[in-house]
């Protein structure tokens, strides 16, 4: 993809959105337009169709939403989500290292995207197609990787490596080698996608995988002490405790 044009489908259901984005490809002499889409329906027929190497897409469109359309397609091209939910946003990002415009959005935002998206395809070639981690960025199922920016890289991160999760003010910490590493997500938005059956919020600022720990003793009265196999320790808060007890009863 990286040794030719890359070829573009916009998937907008707004005309002057459209025109705006006709525009901005237009000053990008490595992409060429080949088609156009206003809805999830025709989002689909073309993508498989036209099978572009590149698809921007709204998240919210008439028939079928963004995230349907990434569903139903057999093609797999690179994907730039077009949203006015900054929320979305940012997780679609975080868990799953996709780029996003923020509506309103202007030229030198969409370059900078361009930019970007060029120089991950030409350092990493063998990365996972996006529909396939936007499905698991934005569906219900739990993680089995995020990925967070370190300087100009994206780091990914397998949930399996992941010792514990802290809360950063409004966002998570995540330690795991090579880390720590900010998300910008908070805590509870990273808990309700991570399996419950190895992540476990032992505090209101910690979570913790338990295939990390190496041993709970007592800390005091209620509490337990909580000691990951690389010696860090936490003191698990009185409710999560007494859930920790009854797990190794």
């Amino acid at each position: 993809m990286t040794g030719e044009r890359v070829r573009a489908l916009v998937v907008e259901d707004e005309p002057e959105a459209r025109r705006m984005l006709r525009d901005f490809l237009a000053e990008a002499s490595w992409v060429e337009l080949v088609g156009e889409a206003m809805n999830g329906r025709e989002a689909v027929a073309r993508i498989d169709r036209l099978k572009p190497g590149l698809v921007i897409l709204d998240v919210r469109l008439p028939e079928l939403s963004g995230l349907e359309v990434l569903e139903r397609i057999r093609h797999q091209p690179e994907v730039v989500f077009a949203t006015a939910y900054d929320r979305y946003a940012v997780a679609a990002f975080e868990l799953g290292a996709l780029d996003y415009l923020v509506k309103p959005f202007g030229r030198e935002r969409f370059r900078g995207m361009l930019q970007r998206l060029r120089r991950r395809l030409a350092l990493d070639p063998d990365a996972p197609p996006s529909p396939e981690r936007a499905r698991s960025a934005l569906g219900d199922a739990p993680l089995r990787r995020l990925f967070a920016r370190t300087g100009d890289r994206i780091v990914p991160i397998p949930v399996t490596a992941i010792r514990r999760v802290q809360a950063r003010g409004d966002y998570a910490e995540v330690h795991a080698p090579g880390g720590p590493y900010l998300l910008h997500l908070s805590l509870a938005e990273l808990a309700a996608r991570l399996d419950p059956e190895r992540f476990v919020q032992v505090h209101r600022s910690h979570i913790v995988n338990l295939d990390s720990v190496s041993l709970l003793r007592p800390y005091d009265d209620r509490r337990l002490l909580i000691v990951l196999a690389n010696g860090e320790e936490i003191v698990a808060s009185r409710s999560a405790s007494e859930a920790l007890r009854k797990q190794v009863r």
